[in-house]
């Protein structure tokens, strides 16, 4: 069934641990999805390769956050190779740039030679970030920029990273799949506790000493 929501409604839907997604980035229509098994990824054992440390020490990306977020859920929604269909179409477009400008959605952005990338974007609410879609146009570009959220998160005191479902290429950073029942228990923990986003940027050797250290 086709729905319609609001900036609010939306952010109702995230307490409630559901999300809207769409059947296809040209179909206007949106659903409400609570999968009975859920992605999260644990932000005191998230996993970093010894090649993945080596680049992000390197710096080899201009990060910055927050300052394209609609540019970066553009590229989400269109095609690649490995993605030849997205479901990012132009009302959850326009539902989370609003978000965005409430201050409860954020975009961490990676820059190459004046060149968004790569990058991911995800909504804020309490202790709690829900992770949406990244993208990558370079190599390892979406890779650094989700160490760069985990680090973020981890200063900023979050307790919670919904990644939705599990993929391959989550895994390899450790993400988890969890009941519903589980994760809408670590969900209302996380809504209990206050934590701040930022806007500060790291460099890489930072953000590598914030992920490994112990809490």
């Amino acid at each position: 069934m086709s729905r319609v929501f609001g900036p609010i409604e939306l952010l109702d839907c995230y307490r409630r641990g559901v999300f809207p997604m769409a059947d296809a980035r040209d179909d206007p229509r949106l659903f409400l999805v609570d999968p009975d098994l859920r992605g999260v990824l644990p932000l005191d054992r998230f996993h970093l390769s010894r090649s993945l440390r080596k680049t992000i020490r390197r710096d080899p990306f201009e990060m910055r956050i927050n300052t394209s977020f609609s540019r970066v859920m553009e590229l989400c929604a269109e095609s690649a190779p490995d993605r030849p269909n997205t479901w990012i179409n132009s009302p959850i477009l326009n539902l989370y740039s609003a978000l965005h400008r409430m201050g409860h959605a954020h975009s961490v952005e990676a820059w190459l030679e004046g060149e968004l990338v790569g990058g991911l974007y995800g909504v804020s609410l309490k202790a709690a970030f829900f992770g949406e879609s990244m993208f990558s146009r370079v190599t390892d570009a979406s890779k650094v920029a989700l160490a760069h959220l985990v680090a973020r998160l981890r200063v900023g005191g979050y307790r919670l990273l919904d990644t939705q479902f599990v993929t391959g290429h989550l895994e390899t950073f450790g993400v988890e799949e969890v009941p519903r029942e589980d994760f809408h228990g670590r969900l209302n923990t996380a809504l209990l506790s206050d934590a701040t986003f930022g806007t500060q940027t790291y460099c890489g050797a930072d953000v590598v000493q914030l992920i490994t250290q112990t809490s």
